[in-house]
């Protein structure tokens, strides 16, 4: 080590106010040291010329607890991100910025402009990608999907109750091999099952979907979408605008 006291860092325990930090940017990826507080051992020293300093041995910021946070840059080298409230996005790229993770758990607040696609590796083919376009309507719609072969009932999700719109309920059915005159039968036993009949009495044997609109605030039921509004940007919007990927143009 140089012996060189002008490398000795100066404190000035007298002055506690608030000061920011100046300097040259970093270009290198590093981790944030940090300084020991509290030790009772100093396990180490350093010796600059004739002076003899105590040191305590450096730690490295790994678990960091921040209040607000601003990043100017890039987030690099991420794993995961987990949230316990919301993660919001501003900007013009699908979810907003330029975001790109496999994985969304909870509420992601964003700007979308245009279609709202995702991109997920090919399941077989090693080096190739599939890219689809999320189905829009007026709704934020749940189905279940199925077959009947030689029964007529068509059992509903119990988690259906109270998340639904019992009235939204549409059924679809496809008959298999033969003419059926499929019906549904009479009302739907709301939470429990749907019946299906063959007008001409032959066995039953078809696809079937299940259609509901979700509610949007299961704890506020009747609570609607409101498809077209006044306004010049989302923030017009007249209902709660907190569940919901805003879009540009």
């Amino acid at each position: 080590m140089a012996d060189d006291l002008s490398f000795i860092p100066e404190f000035d325990i007298k002055d506690c106010n608030d000061k920011g930090i100046v300097g040259p940017f970093s270009t290198k990826f590093d981790y944030i040291l940090k300084s020991l507080t509290g030790g009772k051992t100093y396990p180490t020293s350093v010796s600059v010329g004739d002076v003899t300093f105590d040191i305590c041995r450096p730690y490295i910021h790994y678990n960091v607890n921040v209040g607000n946070l601003k990043i100017d840059q890039n987030i690099t080298h991420v794993v995961n991100i987990t949230s316990s409230g919301n993660i919001q996005v501003a900007g013009t790229g699908i979810f907003g910025g330029n975001v790109t993770a496999p994985t969304f758990i909870g509420n992601l607040q964003g700007t979308a402009s245009g279609n709202k696609a995702f991109d997920i590796p090919h399941v077989k083919e090693k080096g190739k990608r599939i890219r689809h376009i999320c189905a829009e309507g007026p709704e934020s719609g749940i189905y279940i999907r199925g077959r009947l072969k030689n029964t007529n009932i068509i059992p509903l999700p119990d988690y259906w109750d109270g998340l639904v719109d019992k009235e939204s309920i549409t059924v679809t059915l496809t008959q298999i091999g033969y003419a059926q005159d499929l019906i549904v039968e009479e009302e739907i036993e709301w939470g429990k099952t749907i019946y299906v009949k063959s007008g001409n009495g032959a066995n039953i044997n078809c696809y079937y979907e299940v259609w509901a609109a979700r509610h949007i605030d299961p704890q506020n039921p009747d609570e609607r979408l409101h498809i077209v509004y006044d306004g010049e940007s989302p923030a017009d919007y007249p209902g709660n605008n907190d569940n919901f990927i805003v879009g540009g143009f």
